[in-house]
């Protein structure tokens, strides 16, 4: 699936996240001169919204089609899950340490990169081909991907469809995104580390402010 443009989120005053076009609003530093900025609002950010709509995904492929029993079954579905939480956690993280939500970030996207080659092995295995971009039902899984709000009864129709193959490669598509949007937010992150520093930098930064302040005239 070729990359999209799909609208990322920025912080808003109560420490969440409201949709923006833009990586470039995902403020570091709170608007207050706090030295630990505004975090969380992980339900919010588009990639996490995508990996849940993943994780749900595949917990419902794997009890279809994959056997309980077999190390498989249960690596796709914890993959599919780290995806997921290391999001939460780097989100939650990310008021006191930058580098903890970049290497969260990280992990994230490293687990979806471990699930999709998963997909792909169950594609492979069956002489099933992946959807090319051109491929009707690709077009149709982009458009779903733009629809204000989408979850998982959104792509419900294609990823609890009885045939395994539109499954799968409906979650694939569901991964690609997952992927490019973990990309450009580890983008963002690393900009804003080497713009802000991490906590050290910002604790300094607001006791020298601070002193200044407390200066007699």
């Amino acid at each position: 699936m070729p990359e999209q443009r799909t609208q990322v989120t920025k912080r808003t005053d109560k420490g969440r996240r409201s949709p923006s076009s833009s990586l470039k609003s995902l403020p570091s530093l709170s608007p207050t001169g706090s030295f630990i900025p505004l975090h969380g609002g992980y339900q919010e950010l588009l990639s996490y919204q995508k990996a849940l709509v993943v994780y749900q995904a595949t917990l419902h492929f794997c009890d279809r089609f994959i056997d309980k029993r077999s190390r498989t079954h249960d690596q796709m579905v914890q993959a599919a899950r780290s995806g997921k939480q290391n999001i939460l956690e780097g989100s939650q993280a990310s008021g006191t340490s930058k580098e903890t939500e970049l290497k969260l970030t990280n992990v994230a996207r490293a687990s979806q990169e471990e699930l999709l080659e998963d997909y792909r092995d169950f594609l492979r295995a069956r002489r099933i081909e992946e959807w090319t971009p051109a491929h009707l039902y690709a077009r149709r899984l982009r458009r779903l991907n733009r629809t204000p709000g989408a979850n998982y009864e959104t792509f419900k129709k294609g990823t609890e469809h009885p045939d395994p193959a539109i499954c799968a490669n409906v979650i694939v598509g569901l991964i690609k995104v997952t992927n490019y949007l973990l990309d450009q937010q580890l983008r963002r992150l690393e900009q804003d580390f080497l713009n802000e520093g991490g906590l050290r930098e910002r604790m300094t930064r607001a006791r020298l402010a601070v002193r200044s302040r407390e200066r007699p005239k």
